[in-house]
């Protein structure tokens, strides 16, 4: 299993979390290879999704080392532990609960709590978040990060929420460690489909706008 740092790095060096709902493990191996194949090796199960934890329990049995496999729309420590023990690298929440920050630290697994105001993201960050995650980010878009940064440098933020490939290079400019894209990535017409090779080129388009918005920060 990878370790923390290890996934750390994956989603820094990357810089796409892909966000989806899933019916079954199956389907989400489907979409795993497409995503993997365009280059976004993270994927983000959301604990709504029916057969969530099975889902993620196959995948970190097939791709191991090769994905990073996380749990989100965890809103407490016993569901956070539930994914942990199925296998989920990180745990991924749309607020910020001390409890679940403290048992991610437990298990030595990343944290990203979600948080909206500068007081609520500082609170996350120095309650031991890896990253925190602002969201709703379509309420402010791209500037709201970099208005944050300036008196809070040392926060690593990840937007959610609004994040597509028009913009996501924008959010990665504004000082983002990486961005979440749901359905704007992983496109349900695509998923339905069983639309694969159009899956992963615009996984790949995704990737390419994040490397690209870095070498023009």
């Amino acid at each position: 299993m990878l370790t923390k740092e290890e996934c750390t790095q994956i989603l820094m060096d990357t810089g796409v979390v892909a966000v989806i709902r899933v019916d079954s493990g199956s389907e989400l191996v489907d979409i795993m290879r497409a995503l993997k194949k365009g280059g976004v090796l993270a994927l983000e199960v959301t604990m709504t999704s029916p057969g969530a934890l099975e889902a993620i329990r196959e995948a970190s049995s097939i791709f191991k080392d090769e994905a990073v496999i996380g749990a989100g729309t965890v809103l407490d420590p016993e569901t956070a532990e539930a994914a942990i023990r199925a296998g989920a690298n990180f745990i991924v929440s749309p607020v910020t609960n001390f409890d679940l920050i403290k048992l991610c630290r437990r298990y030595s697994v990343m944290c990203i709590p979600g948080a909206f105001t500068p007081t609520e993201i500082l609170a996350a960050w120095e309650a031991g978040a890896d990253f925190v995650k602002v969201f709703p980010s379509s309420s402010v878009g791209p500037s709201y990060l970099k208005d944050i940064l300036g008196p809070l440098p040392q926060v690593r933020l990840t937007p959610t929420g609004g994040v597509n490939l028009q913009n996501a290079g924008d959010f990665i400019r504004a000082g983002a460690s990486f961005v979440g894209a749901g359905s704007s990535l992983v496109k349900k017409d695509f998923v339905k489909e069983k639309r694969w090779d159009d899956l992963a080129e615009l996984a790949s388009k995704f990737i390419q706008e994040v490397k690209a918005a870095r070498t023009r920060k």
